[in-house]
């Protein structure tokens, strides 16, 4: 695998792509007091080509997991290839592939795939992407379009798994007013009403708290958060509509968490397969595409 970073820098961003490993993010840091401070995981260079331990990676043609593998859509039923540890189809297949630079610049890149191009590709229907990320002032802006290219109607969806750095005091806010009850970290119906536990509406402390939750409902347009009150760093994350679901994963005693804008839920092909509400899946007819973004703004 190429491993070959492409570092996009201005006066406030500095961040490094990987195209080889799944448009994966390498850094993300923050320009403060003159010297570049780490917000997103830091990969060692060792891990460029393991997205599993990359600052972010993309979910696509589908978020989190499908249980047992098992795609129904239509009467139809598809065996995606598992994970040996937990037995699901999981974080899409795009995340190990090599993309192609269409494009690059001292603050941009974009890259494409082809599903075509792979002929071992774990989904049953033919599909591109296109992913771009770009510097512009204060933002840290993440595009991703999926499109159909198969002579049938696609279920799927995407997202991205980025990883923050986890320092003591850090604040998080994610404006979402339900959430899904998980088993085996899946969703199993429609959304409830938040508990108290898990509102994150008005800014939190993370603390040592261990969290691995789905979040939806989102109120209109507010971003999420994270806050650094001892760096005096604050980002905003504004995302697309089209990402109905946040999750927060913040293993324990571990220096990082997860805020996962996503557009399915965990598991959402099956409750979309039962006719059960907000799971996220979304139908492309062929030849039809979807775009959404995620814009990190610095505070």
């Amino acid at each position: 695998m190429n491993s070959t970073v492409y570092t996009l820098q201005n006066d406030h961003w500095q961040a490094g792509i990987l195209p080889g490993t799944g448009a994966s993010i390498a850094f993300g840091r923050v320009q403060k007091d003159g010297q570049w401070v780490d917000v997103l995981r830091p990969t060692p260079e060792s891990d460029y080509g393991n997205s599993s331990n990359c600052s972010s990676f993309i979910m696509l043609p589908w978020c989190n997991r499908i249980k047992g593998g098992l795609l129904r859509f239509e009467g139809q039923e598809y065996q995606l290839r598992t994970t040996k540890d937990d037995g699901t189809a999981r974080h899409g297949d795009v995340r190990g592939r090599a993309w192609t630079i269409m494009h690059s610049s001292p603050t941009q890149i974009e890259m494409i795939l082809q599903s075509a191009d792979f002929a071992d590709m774990n989904w049953p229907f033919a599909f591109s992407a296109s992913a771009g990320y770009m510097l512009d002032g204060n933002d840290f802006i993440w595009t991703v379009t999926l499109k159909n290219e198969d002579s049938r109607p696609m279920p799927t969806g995407f997202g991205h798994h980025p990883y923050f750095v986890r320092h003591g005091g850090v604040q998080v806010q994610i404006p979402c007013q339900e959430y899904f009850e998980l088993a085996d970290f899946m969703a199993t119906d429609a959304p409830v009403p938040l508990t108290s536990d898990l509102d994150f509406r008005e800014w939190r402390a993370l603390d040592n708290r261990e969290l691995n939750d789905l979040m939806t409902s989102r109120m209109g347009a507010i971003p999420a958060g994270i806050h650094y009150p001892v760096q005096e760093i604050e980002l905003m994350m504004h995302s697309s509509t089209a990402f109905k679901h946040i999750l927060i994963f913040a293993p324990e005693s571990k220096p990082f968490f997860a805020v996962e804008p996503m557009t399915n839920a965990s598991d959402g092909f099956n409750l979309y397969a039962k006719g059960i509400p907000d799971s996220g899946v979304f139908v492309l007819q062929p030849g039809e595409a979807k775009t959404a973004s995620v814009r990190l703004t610095i505070h």
